[in-house]
């Protein structure tokens, strides 16, 4: 994919931009390798959805030079992984500013790269890429900023020195003075510490007072995205003062910021940010638990149409529902279309990403025949074997509804054992499964283009993660915008998203694994297999899954609701002591006003 060029009138004014945007991984463009999977899938998608809706942001990661990594599988499914380097200096304009930061009692230079996502209308959010390969840096730090959740501990928290307190620092070097500062996850929250310092002008952070602390609150939004322990990012005190030095390490240390008595990045995040939300409704409440003494709200997330729509249904779209690039509640409209031309376009779409898989790996599926998508990142929680709990049973089915096609795809981050051990597992499966009736593929090097190509092509989307570990998902959103429907456990967003037999269909919590597989089995024997086999009726259930989920899960939609609730919200309402607000009839309940 070519990359934007710079024009001369996409240079921002920077002093004008009032929201600043953390986060780690920032999925761009598939030709830079600077995400990893759904948190910067989130982080990109909102940017888009900023760029088209003319919002005034801006937006700060890191350039990982050597990126994620891209997978490679052997032929029994063994994982191996491989860097992804590219050259910011020959790909993108460099933002003339370098700044110093003091890590591990030693000056670190970084500079900045930078990229414009540039909406429908022309409004262009520029996106700066910290990069400490300067000249003059200590070769050990030169290479911090090279590997997304790269390296030890040690190399993690100078990473998230560099994105929290370099980017704060690169901001005010650019003149760019932001009312509000958004951490997409908590790998940002040092700049916290930095506008605290910022705010006491040179005077020391053991000196700050309450109203201090509540100042910095104030400027800042915190969205957590897991629910599992092992994604809130800790570090020992020692690490703690080696690499921030003894006055910002006492700060943390005594704003209440250590948990377990380990510096935790979401505790800071949460110590120091006036919203904090989780990422679906239930993630909302699951986060409440887990951190009871925050108040915790629910913006669920979505996916931005225009990047995740196949090029089949934008062209159809353009013709009969036209503004729907910039008000996605237009998804609404496709029931004025015909059912069969959906049903047409996503046939084109399937047959794409059969070709495409033809061409890479010499496989050929059948479009006639019922296909299921599995992609996601792998790791135990989620689960990607429960499709494969019973193989007899899944055998018979294929048998008994004419064939079955299952596609898999996702990475193991390297140093996860056990996740590479289901991919493996996946393998195996497929060796002894595969018939002229069954099935069963693993993609490798699950990317941007093949999670487009799956989410487009298949004609259900699977998720069986274990309860209540999904936080949101977003694969699932794309493909409902590609009038594919949902075959999942309740969690993260599909509770919010299934309705059962028009968007899709729920797999019933079980009292365990082999429970769940049952349900999981029922569901596609006597509700999936039926409906495909009846043409009008599916092409009606595509329509319902564009209609009812495309029109709310989007990024279009989920930016509003930051604007409104969280970056700049209303001020509440003061009524006279002992008088109780009149109800208007227009007044949502009080159920549904507390659903932010």
């Amino acid at each position: 994919m070519t990359l934007p060029s710079v024009s001369p009138d996409s240079s921002p004014e920077l002093s004008t931009r009032t929201i600043a945007y953390f986060s780690m991984e920032i999925a761009l463009s598939p030709a830079l390798p600077t995400y990893s999977g759904g948190l910067g899938m989130l982080a990109g998608d909102t940017l888009r959805s900023a760029a088209d809706t003319a919002a005034p942001m801006v937006a700060i990661s890191l350039a990982h030079r050597r990126g994620y990594f891209r997978q490679k599988l052997s032929d029994i499914g063994q994982q191996t992984e491989a860097d992804v380097p590219w050259s910011p200096e020959t790909t993108l304009p460099s933002a003339n500013q370098i700044v110093a930061l003091t890590i591990q009692g030693r000056q670190v230079l970084i500079r900045a790269w930078r990229f414009d996502v540039l909406g429908v209308t022309g409004h262009v959010i520029p996106v700066f890429l910290l990069d400490s390969d300067v000249e003059g840096n200590d070769p050990w730090d030169r290479r911090l900023t090279d590997h997304l959740y790269g390296g030890d501990s040690f190399y993690r928290l100078c990473q998230e020195t560099i994105l929290g307190l370099g980017g704060l620092a690169l901001l005010q070097s650019l003149g760019c003075r932001p009312q509000v500062y958004h951490m997409n996850e908590g790998h940002a929250a040092l700049l916290a510490i930095g506008l605290l310092e910022e705010r006491l002008a040179g005077g020391q952070l053991k000196d700050a007072t309450e109203a201090d602390i509540e100042a910095v609150r104030q400027q800042c939004v915190f969205t957590t995205h897991t629910p599992v322990p092992a994604g809130h990012d800790q570090f020992g005190q020692d690490q703690m003062y080696q690499v921030l030095g003894h006055d910002r390490g006492f700060a943390i240390e005594h704003t209440g910021c250590l948990h377990n008595n380990l510096m935790n990045m979401t505790y800071i995040a949460l110590r120091f940010s006036r919203f904090v939300n989780g990422v679906a409704m239930q993630h909302g409440k699951v986060s409440q638990q887990m951190f009871p003494e925050s108040k915790i709200y629910s913006i669920t997330n979505g996916v931005h149409a225009a990047t995740w729509l196949s090029s089949h249904f934008q062209d159809l779209l353009d013709e009969e529902v036209p503004h729907w690039r910039t008000d996605n509640q237009y998804f609404r409209s496709v029931y004025g279309i015909d059912s069969a031309r959906i049903a047409a376009a996503h046939n084109k779409g399937k047959l794409r990403l059969f070709a495409t898989i033809a061409k890479r790996t010499g496989h050929h599926f059948n479009p006639n025949i019922l296909t299921l998508g599995f992609g996601r990142r792998v790791a135990t929680y989620k689960r990607a074997s429960l499709l494969l709990q019973d193989p007899a049973r899944l055998v018979a089915i294929a048998e008994k509804i004419g064939g079955l096609q299952i596609l898999y795809a996702g990475k193991a981050h390297p140093a996860d054992n056990a996740g590479k051990g289901l991919i493996r597992d996946v393998y195996a499966s497929a060796a002894r499964l595969n018939s002229s009736a069954l099935k069963i593929y693993y993609i490798e090097n699950y990317d941007w283009e093949l999670g487009a190509l799956l989410t487009q092509g298949v004609d259900v989307w699977v998720n069986t993660p274990r309860r209540p570990y999904e936080a949101s998902g977003t694969s699932g959103m794309k493909a409902a915008l590609n009038g594919v429907p949902s075959l999942s456990i309740l969690d993260g967003w599909w509770i919010e998203g299934c309705a059962e037999n028009v968007t899709g269909w729920a797999i019933e919590d079980g009292e365990d694994e082999a429970a769940e597989a049952s349900s999981l089995y029922d569901k596609l024997e006597h509700s999936i297999a039926p409906l495909y086999a009846n043409p009008s009726a599916w092409a009606q259930l595509q329509q319902h899954c564009i209609a009812i989920n495309g029109s709310f899960f989007n990024t279009h939609r989920m930016l509003a609701q930051y604007f409104g609730n969280a970056y700049f919200p209303p001020p509440p309402t003061v009524h006279p002591a002992g008088t109780p607000p009149r109800r208007r009839s227009t007044d949502k309940p009080a159920s549904e006003a507390a659903l932010v």
